[in-house]
């Protein structure tokens, strides 16, 4: 089956990420850095950080390279077992194995998960994870679309099609 690929305007990213701001700010809870999870919460990630005029830390987790990734999270679990709050930030939370891959590295690590949370711009109310803040939710039972980001529409229309694929319950 073909996915339709969905993309995600400029001027709705930036909506999406004045939103995060707002229930970040007016939440009560206030980190001490971002965290952008690569590669698709990076962008988010940079711009929530300014948004909220807080700096800004990268794990590069779906290369899949140790010393960028997983290195990365202890050293998270380590800034948040020490009192520090991390917000980690995505793109999206579809499925739910990215967060759950994160929760049990940094948790495995001795993080402390009072002072960790979450954000994304586009939350699945069906994923096996929740996130603690979203600009706006899907019911993926219902919505199918493949989202693409501003900066994944680099991709030629080939590869998003794949990346979709590659995970068929999101376009059954």
């Amino acid at each position: 089956m073909t996915p339709t690929l969905t993309p995600v305007p400029y001027e709705q990213f930036l909506a999406d990420v004045r939103a995060l701001a707002v229930i970040i700010r007016d939440g009560g809870w206030r980190p001490d850095y971002i965290v952008g999870i690569g590669r698709g919460g990076l962008v988010p990630a940079a711009y929530l950080s300014h948004a909220l005029d807080l700096p800004l830390l990268s794990v590069d987790f779906s290369a899949g390279v140790p010393c960028f990734g997983q290195d990365l999270l202890v050293r998270i679990a380590e800034r948040s077992h020490g009192g520090e709050k991390l917000l980690i930030v995505d793109d999206i939370n579809d499925s739910g194995r990215t967060l759950a891959a994160l929760r049990a590295a940094v948790d495995a690590a001795g993080g402390d998960p009072a002072n960790l949370r979450t954000a994304v711009t586009i939350t699945n109310i069906r994923s096996t994870q929740q996130v603690d803040y979203a600009a706006r939710q899907i019911d993926r039972d219902v919505v199918k679309d493949w989202f693409v980001f501003p900066w994944e529409a680099m991709k030629d229309d080939g590869a998003l099609i794949a990346d979709a694929n590659a995970v068929p319950e999101r376009i059954a």
